[in-house]
């Protein structure tokens, strides 16, 4: 059993609000469970701010995640908030990996569950997808009136497609399990308009149970910083990526952008400079260097937000290199609201959720065209006037439209559903009982 050191009723008193536009006492006397599982908290930052926004609306709020880098403390009373978190086996590769890695954050998710159920409480248990199998936890709980609250961050199904490049057993399994937790959920939160779809067509969902919260920035977190020209390695232009290092992210489509324009076009006048950690970082760092491109693109690996804030405000350009598939034009990314937030003009594939984000505030290329990727980056680059009327556009669309502020009621109307319904089924059953 975990251990608690230094708690006592106290952790219980308000915490200063760090969330505007949210009224305060909405979620009085109410107390939330949230359960992710492919990344720790704070790290992941749609779950840190959706548990502080159930917060400064009154609730006491209890999470559970995976231990990761920097957040390895299996108790942590942070803001005012529980978190509790676990080990896993590393990272899952074939199917016997991710059953491996899922079985094992089943059985660690159930055991806090349990363990959290008697020294918090909880009305509502908010799980937090990939995988989609965290409604097993829930189901228990669920038979003695708690609240289900399904968060619709990945399309399983889609994802394993992209990134095996082929269907079969696994994927109709990973159909099945979706569908499963979108039944058993009493509302469902979809990240887009896309997703929201699948929950109402594929799910079986009424309408009026799936709400759309994006994964809009905190502009408290999301702040340019003075630009640090170091990043350019002398180079009169730096080009800037976040995100994860993954097999599936287009890094290689990328890195084939930036060998055409090096190798075939002769601008070695540009640098970039890609941020994030994930399972294939040695892969792309020796695929630079295979591609003789190792002293034009750096790798900085997982960055602090000063890092990371800081090379992204030095950067002329932001790009999203994530190629067109069944999962991505669906998805929104995350890179994108947060390059718009800085008022960086951005390169990206031509997807349906993308262009929804970032409207004029980016240029499209082809669908997974390296060659029309690096023509169009390099158009803009050479165009200061165009990049920063895009960055502008960009950052006033945050500001008047995709901010976390404007979110955060979204996510406390999903709550008053999945609440409400509960009341009023309980005041149904006692009436049923009372009536002559």
């Amino acid at each position: 059993m975990d251990q608690i050191t230094n708690w006592d009723a106290s952790d219980l008193a308000p915490v200063q609000s760090n969330t505007n536009g949210i009224e305060q006492g909405m979620m009085a006397g109410r107390k939330v469970l949230i359960i992710v599982e492919n990344l720790p908290v704070p790290f992941d930052r749609r779950v840190w701010q959706e548990a502080r926004t159930l917060r400064d609306a009154g609730a006491l709020v209890s999470v559970i995640c995976p231990e990761g880098k920097a957040h390895t403390k299996r108790y942590e009373f942070l803001e005012g908030i529980h978190i509790y978190r676990h080990s896993l086996p590393v990272e899952a590769e074939g199917a016997l990996g991710f059953l491996l890695e899922y079985s094992a954050a089943l059985m660690h998710e159930m055991r806090l569950a349990l363990l959290i159920h008697v020294r918090h409480g909880f009305d509502v248990i908010h799980a937090c997808d990939p995988p989609d199998l965290i409604f097993l936890v829930a189901l228990p709980f669920k038979l003695f009136g708690k609240r289900f609250v399904f968060d619709h961050h990945d399309i399983g199904p889609e994802m394993y497609e992209s990134k095996f490049g082929k269907r079969g057993l696994f994927w109709r399994a990973l159909k099945l399990i979706e569908w499963l937790t979108f039944k058993t959920a009493d509302v469902v939160i979809s990240t887009n308009d896309s997703y929201r779809k699948i929950a109402i067509a594929r799910g079986g969902r009424r309408p009026e149970d799936v709400f759309v919260v994006r994964s809009g920035p905190d502009l408290a977190r999301v702040k340019a910083r003075a630009p640090n020209p170091s990043w350019r390695f002398g180079r009169r232009f730096l080009v800037g990526y976040v995100g994860v290092m993954g097999a599936q992210e287009g890094i290689d489509l990328l890195l084939e952008a930036a060998a055409h324009m090096i190798h075939k076009l002769g601008r070695r006048d540009v640098q970039f400079c890609l941020i994030g950690g994930g399972p294939a970082l040695q892969d792309f760092k020796a695929l630079a260097e295979k591609m003789d491109l190792g002293e034009y693109v750096t790798f900085t690996g997982r960055a602090p937000d000063d890092t990371l804030f800081e090379i992204l405000s030095t950067a002329d350009v932001c790009v999203d290199p994530d190629p067109v598939n069944a999962m991505t034009d669906k998805s929104t990314m995350n890179k994108v609201l947060e390059y718009m937030t800085l008022g960086k003009p951005i390169v990206q594939f031509e997807l349906t959720e993308g262009r929804f984000s970032a409207g004029d505030a980016s240029v499209y290329a082809k669908p997974n065209d390296p060659i029309d990727f690096a023509e169009k980056l390099l158009a803009l680059l050479d165009d200061p006037r165009a990049c920063a009327r895009m960055g502008a556009i960009g950052r006033t669309s945050i500001e008047e439209r995709f901010a976390w502020s404007y979110e955060a009621p979204k996510l406390l109307q999903a709550y008053s559903r999945a609440l409400d319904e509960r009341e009023r089924a309980y005041s149904d059953m006692l009436t049923k009982k009372i009536a002559p």
